[in-house]
Order: structure tokens, then C-alpha cells, then sequence
């Protein structure tokens, strides 16, 4: 069974920095996509970055030079860096894996918190 679990978030203030953990449990991290997405109160779930392999990435435009997806195939863990953080960012960040051959993905974590206090 594939499990995701996401931790690291929490309350920090404006311009600060939170580094989220997804560790996947049940499924190798080789060969298949891995995102975080987040929803913030009263709005729908927007995508904020992928990676595919070790570094083949993408970000939303909101999130492009602030935030930093990697990954440790060896922990199977992909971490999200979260740098100047700004109220608008205060969500349940969730992650999700999925095959690299679709654009879908097939397995959601729980979520973790983050809020921005201005």
C-alpha cells in the first residue's frame, strides 16, 4: 500500500522559511513524478511545483524563485524549500506521486500546514 506523509510545516512570519517533507512509503521514487500542491481556505487545490527524475522540474509562477523542489530517492523523500514567505502562501500543502507517463497522479498525502502571520 502507497502512503505519503508530509511534515515540516507550521507558523512563521512574513519572509520567513519552512522546508516541507514528503516521505513515500510502499513505492520506489525512481521512475515516477512526484508534486506538491496546497489549498488555501474557501479556494481550490492549485499545483505549485513537480519534479520529475532527479531534476527536471517545474514551478507555478507564484512560487518560481522562492521556492525549491528536491528529492532523495535514497530516503524516498522529496522536499519542498519554502524562502520569503508571504501571507497569500498560508495553505495545507499536500503532496502526490504518479507515473511519469500520465499526468495524473494516483497517490495523495494528508497535508501539512503552513501559515504566514504578517
Amino acid at each position: 500500500q502507497v502512503q505519503l506523509v508530509e511534515s515540516g510545516g507550521g507558523l512563521v512570519q512574513v519572509g520567513g522559511s519552512l522546508r516541507l517533507s514528503c516521505t513515500i512509503s510502499g513505492r520506489t521514487l525512481s521512475g515516477y513524478k512526484v508534486g506538491w500542491f496546497r489549498q488555501a481556505p474557501g479556494k481550490g487545490r492549485e499545483f505549485v511545483a513537480r519534479i520529475r527524475g532527479i531534476s527536471v522540474v517545474l514551478y507555478s509562477d507564484f512560487v518560481k524563485g522562492r521556492f525549491t523542489i528536491s528529492r532523495d530517492n535514497a530516503k524516498n523523500t522529496v522536499y519542498l524549500q519554502l524562502n520569503s514567505l508571504k501571507p497569500e502562501d498560508t495553505a495545507v500543502y499536500v503532496c502526490a506521486v504518479g507515473p511519469l507517463s500520465t499526468t495524473n497522479y494516483d497517490y495523495w498525502g494528508q497535508g501539512t500546514q503552513v501559515t504566514v502571520s504578517a
